[in-house]
């Protein structure tokens, strides 16, 4: 029986050691399903009932793409854009943004902690531009976006 718990014991270790240096199948169209970003002791929780973001993951560089629903033709107007190359070793992703509209967040690294659940890509880490004054953790989740499907409605993320 000892031996047996022994093997046992042994296959849980080596599977899970399997899992952490397999890294997540990030590459694809995610849409932001909700962003919160922790300052100090301020939590925050962006509203977006009118905004809408999509990350696009590739082979070897991301890109992000948030606006306002309403064409940018009223007090909501809204539009963020950035990308560049990024790295994804187990769960650990590392961004580096060489494009942004906010330039001064250009030629930065954010390293993040990606977990995929379901269609679910849940990213989180610290976003820290020491220039700027900018110390802040983010945790962001998203849907994959389903070929073919033109609009995702938003919908409570899956935890």
């Amino acid at each position: 029986m000892g031996k047996l718990l022994f093997y046992i014991f042994c296959f849980l270790a080596f599977n899970s050691c399997i899992e952490l240096n397999n890294p997540p199948n990030i590459q694809g169209t995610w849409e932001l399903l909700s962003a919160t970003t922790i300052r100090n002791d301020s939590s925050i929780v962006q509203d977006l009932e009118n905004k809408r973001m999509i990350k696009i993951i590739n082979q070897h560089h991301f890109a992000f793409l948030n606006h306002d629903n309403n064409n940018g033709k009223d007090t909501t107007a809204h539009f963020v854009a950035g990308g560049g190359a990024y790295s994804l070793v187990g769960n650990q992703y590392k961004e580096s943004l060489e494009y942004c509209n906010f330039r001064d967040w250009e030629g930065h690294n954010f390293t993040f902690s990606v977990f995929i659940k379901g269609d679910t890509l849940i990213q989180e880490g610290i976003e820290e531009i020491e220039e700027l004054g900018i110390e802040q953790k983010i945790i962001e989740k998203y849907t994959r976006v389903k070929v073919g499907r033109k609009r995702n409605i938003y919908a409570t993320p899956l935890m």
